[in-house]
């Protein structure tokens, strides 16, 4: 597994770390698939989360083909932390994160605010705001809220939004940027 403390890294990390010049090397284009194309034989996605204390640095692309264990290790990093419930995040997502990231060009993780939600969770959410939708993307593993503290919520919306790949909202408010893989669409300022 490539859920990793603060002290620890993985065979995948150490895995990572060479294929950071792989990266590094690739060119930018104005688009995620476009993007993702030109990132060489390696995808990575690096994040932490606030609320459980672990991380996550794996490489969940190599070769042409998604690792059926990284993905894994995303479903569950990603999973409704107030309950512990996991679902697949789609893929598509994972690589607009990851697209959005490289754009960026920060070695900073992001902060995972919320990734899956479970139904009983959404309703908790959306009585308490009304910022919350009701066939919210985050119920099928499609959406993520994101921070990188080097970033701005505008910057980070920008980078998201140029993948051209599904929506992205901005919360200036709340320090976060909602990624997923609907509709190309925007919102918030």
């Amino acid at each position: 597994m490539a859920l990793i403390g603060s002290t620890g890294m993985t065979r995948r990390g150490l895995l990572g770390a060479f294929a950071a010049t792989a990266l590094t090397a690739a060119p930018t284009y104005s688009n995620a698939a476009g993007f993702l194309r030109g990132s060489g034989d390696v995808r990575r996605i690096r994040m932490y989360s606030g609320r459980t204390g672990e991380r996550l640095d794996t490489i969940y692309w190599i070769d042409g083909e998604y690792v059926g264990e990284a993905l894994a290790e995303i479903n569950i990093f990603m999973r409704d932390w107030r309950n512990n419930k996991v679902a697949n995040i789609d893929n598509r997502t994972v690589d607009i994160m990851a697209a959005a990231h490289r754009l960026l060009d920060v070695s900073e993780p992001y902060m995972l605010i919320s990734g899956y939600r479970s139904p009983e969770t959404n309703n908790m959410l959306r009585a308490r705001s009304s910022g919350v939708a009701k066939s919210s993307l985050h119920l099928k593993g499609q959406a993520a809220d994101l921070r990188l503290d080097s970033r701005s919520v505008n910057q980070m919306a920008q980078a998201a939004s140029s993948c051209a790949a599904g929506g992205v909202g901005r919360y200036t408010g709340s320090n976060f940027v909602h990624m997923d893989c609907g509709n190309v669409r925007s919102w918030g300022s």
